[in-house]
Order: structure tokens, then sequence, then C-alpha cells
């Protein structure tokens, strides 16, 4: 006599269902999917927004900074701000949680706004 083997579980079978402890308080139950969209709407946000406003401080410090003519820098200063957009983009979206990039946004922006803010001498002239 062959044995055979038990069939198996359907994959709705499988899935243990996500118990209350591990769903936030706030969302509703069956609301996984939403929390996805929400986290990657809010990091398509700051993708686009944040990466554009860190890569737009970069190029204005490199053109204050960079040791050369005033034609020369702003213009090295751009040729890097347009690789430093898709970076900042990618780095958003490489970032475990939506709070994490946000973060990895701001922290560059004000450390490049302080070095912007210095070399302008803004809010030092008395």
């Amino acid at each position: 006599m062959r044995h055979h083997a038990p069939p198996h579980p359907s994959p709705a079978a499988r899935q243990p269902d996500a118990s209350p402890s591990t769903r936030h308080r706030w969302l509703p139950a069956g609301s996984e999917g939403l929390r996805y969209r929400l986290g990657v709407a809010v990091r398509a946000v700051a993708a686009i927004g944040g990466g554009y406003a860190v890569a737009a401080l970069a190029a204005a410090v490199l053109a204050l900074y960079l040791p050369t003519t005033r034609a020369e820098a702003a213009l090295a200063a751009t040729l890097l701000a347009l690789v430093i957009y898709p970076c900042a983009v990618m780095g958003v979206f490489a970032a475990r949680s939506a709070a994490r990039a946000c973060l990895g946004l701001l922290l560059p922006a004000a450390v490049l706004g302080a070095l912007l803010l210095a070399r302008l001498g803004v809010g030092w002239a008395a």
C-alpha cells in the first residue's frame, strides 16, 4: 500500500491572521495595505521634495565654496547636484522606515543649510 502525503493547505490557511499586538491601534483590522501605501506616499513626497531641497542646498554650498571662478563653480556645483538628487531619492527608498528616510534627508539639509548661512553671514552680522 502506498501512503499519500496530505494535501497542502491553501495559502489563506497557512498565513496566520495578524494579532492585535502586531497591528497599530489606530489602524482598523485589515488595513495593512493602507499602512503600506501611506509609507510609500510619504517616501515619494520625501524623495521628490526633500531630495530636491538637499540637491539645491548642495549646489548652492558647492558654488560658494569651490575654489574656482564663479562660472566654473556654478557649473560644477550644478553637475554635482544632478548626481546628488538621484542618490537622495535612492536613499529614501532604501531606508528601513519612512521616519528614517525623512531623518536621512533632514540631517544633510541642516548641515548644508548651516554651511550656506555661515558663508553668507546671515544672522551674525550686526
